[in-house]
């Protein structure tokens, strides 16, 4: 792939690379907030469970930033700005209890899924390779979420009202996964990936099923939080950082 200078020069390559950011930095986030939860999860079989999830993730993460920059995606990972990463808002919400952390995964996975599931199909090598791949860890993923939050929602008094709580929390971010800006619609347009919002309606009937199941309410629309596709993100992404960075920008020269 061209160098990030050569990618400025040519509006089609820019908007692919922004595109590469915005699914490895999905993933780096979302990989680094369920890190979070090592050793402190309800059981060492959740705890087991969240830290391999995590571990899928920063492989996508890994594998689709270093293509984004010549092989060297730790320094898109830990070197760059709050204002430069293009993950969704939703990714890098806190954690808050274990019901919150159920419900991101849960909006998130099942967007992620059927992303994946279409853009395996992808005319373009890369995204369709590492799309086949990731989209069975995946799978998982959103399993894993859909059961707890089932387990959750249909359980005691206290975690069915934490679940209600964490989907009024998040509901405001997913809009924001279906946004289709200038570089998605560049992106579509060239046919390399999918419209999101062709799957906008399974993604609401698939989450409706679940939350029924969980005897659940499904939230009522709010007003959409966006931003985070163009750099504008919330102050807790910024305390992420400055944790996850901390190490590659104290030691820069380190081998590790």
């Amino acid at each position: 792939m061209p160098a990030a200078d050569e990618l400025a020069a040519d509006p089609l390559e820019d908007a692919y690379y922004d595109y590469l950011l915005r699914l490895g930095d999905d993933a780096l986030i979302l990989g680094q907030r369920l890190s979070e939860w090592c050793g402190h999860a309800p059981s060492v079989e959740v705890d087991l469970s969240l830290a391999n999830m995590a571990l899928d993730l920063i492989g996508q993460a890994t594998h689709i930033l270093n293509n984004a920059n010549n092989g060297d995606g730790d320094e898109l990972a830990f070197k760059r700005d709050v204002l430069d990463f293009r993950n969704c808002l939703l990714v890098e919400q806190p954690n808050g209890d274990f019901a919150r952390t159920i419900v991101r995964q849960l909006l998130y996975s099942t967007w992620q899924h059927l992303l994946f599931q279409q853009l395996a199909e992808s005319r373009d090598p890369f995204l369709s390779a590492i799309a086949a791949k990731a989209v069975k860890e995946v799978a998982y993923h959103r399993e894993l979420a859909s059961e707890w939050t089932v387990r959750l929602g249909d359980g005691t008094d206290e975690s069915a009202a934490r679940m209600r709580d964490a989907l009024d929390w998040c509901w405001r971010f997913v809009p924001e996964l279906f946004e289709v800006d200038e570089t998605l619609e560049e992106m579509i347009a060239r046919q390399t990936v999918p419209d999101p919002r062709s799957f906008e309606r399974e993604y609401r009937a698939a989450i409706g099923d679940v939350l029924a199941e969980a005897k659940l309410e499904m939230p009522a629309d709010q007003r959409p939080i966006l931003g985070g596709r163009r750099g504008h993100h919330s102050e807790h992404l910024g305390h992420l950082l400055a944790a996850m960075q901390y190490l590659p920008r104290t030691y820069p020269d380190a081998v590790w």
